[in-house]
């Protein structure tokens, strides 16, 4: 079990995609080609590891009819999951691609309320679980104090297991410098982390750089959507461009991103090169509709198209 990577989502969703031929206030939208996915942040990563070979389970709070639901999306798609029960019901998020404008709106609830018994028991599930990581992903619902990640972390460090977190806001500035291997920000979420506008490639490289250096995490990865990615560690940076790939929708590409990055460290692969293979993955999620869909051959050309990557450096 010591090669399986748990995942925790303690606010999954069940995602709802649909194309519609414009988008207009008032009016009833008429929708189609509907597609429905088991999603939220972990829950998202352990798909996406399954379907690139790594060996997972998603630990997920699930209530309602909604959660029967996610649970039996989870189950159809072979996904290997634990439920904690809660009194809420799951919720559900919806996406509609806009044909006419070409745009996507996302509608994304908050979520039911967490009671403290719920908590405990989505904590002490994993603790319970074998692995030897562990991927936190996802918003806290409310319920949850803003310190869980951190004690998360805490937990699994004195387990000897790898923590990586995917998060933003109050939890992740909570967690920061409690052993987490790797954080992955998008650059909304990097500049509201570090609290301010980040506007130049160098700014944003220095401020990634000086996190790892002060040890808030060992690695960071920051997405920048059509610009690429960075990642930093101890001994430097590097930035990777967005590969030119057909664009079918966004939802998932950084989870994408995340389950291949994990796999590859978890593999014993360097950090340039788990970057690259986070990089091949994220493009290919955007090729596929729906929630998180990379296909495994289609990453693993991106990956070739990628070439060779060089290690993380001063200049990088």
């Amino acid at each position: 079990m010591a090669d399986r990577i748990l995942t925790l989502t303690l606010n999954p969703t069940v995602d709802i995609a649909a194309y519609a031929e414009a988008v207009r206030p008032v009016r009833k939208i008429r929708t189609r080609d509907e597609t429905f996915d088991p999603g939220g942040g972990g829950v998202n990563v352990s798909r996406v590891l399954r379907e690139l070979g790594g060996e997972t389970l998603a630990i997920i709070l699930a209530g309602g009819v909604s959660g029967r639901f996610l649970e039996e999306l989870l189950d159809e798609g072979g996904v290997p999951r634990r439920s904690v029960p809660i009194a809420g019901r799951t919720r559900i998020s919806h996406t509609v691609h806009d044909l006419s404008a070409g745009q996507e709106y996302r509608f994304v609830p908050e979520g039911p309320e967490i009671r403290e018994s719920e908590c405990a028991a989505a904590f002490a599930a994993m603790e319970e679980e074998a692995g030897g990581w562990l991927v936190a992903s996802g918003s806290l619902p409310r319920g949850v104090a803003s310190d869980f990640y951190a004690r998360a972390a805490r937990a699994a460090a004195q387990r000897g297991r790898r923590f990586v977190l995917d998060t933003s806001g109050a939890a992740l500035k909570a967690a920061l410098g409690h052993g987490l291997a790797l954080i992955k920000p998008s650059r909304g979420e990097f500049e509201a982390l570090i609290g301010r506008p980040l506007p130049s490639p160098e700014e944003q490289r220095q401020a990634a750089l000086a996190l790892a250096r002060e040890g808030a995490a060992e690695l960071v990865a920051v997405t920048l959507g059509h610009e690429g990615a960075l990642l930093a560690g101890r001994e430097g940076t590097l930035r990777l461009p967005a590969l030119d790939v057909p664009v079918q929708g966004a939802v998932g590409a950084g989870d994408s991103f995340l389950a291949a990055m994990v796999l590859a460290l978890s593999r014993g692969e360097p950090p340039h090169e788990a970057f690259a293979w986070g990089m091949a993955a994220g493009a290919a999620a955007v090729m596929s509709a729906g929630t998180a869909h990379p296909r495994r051959s289609d990453v693993e050309a991106l990956r070739q198209r990628i070439g060779e990557v060089p290690p993380l450096s001063e200049g990088g």
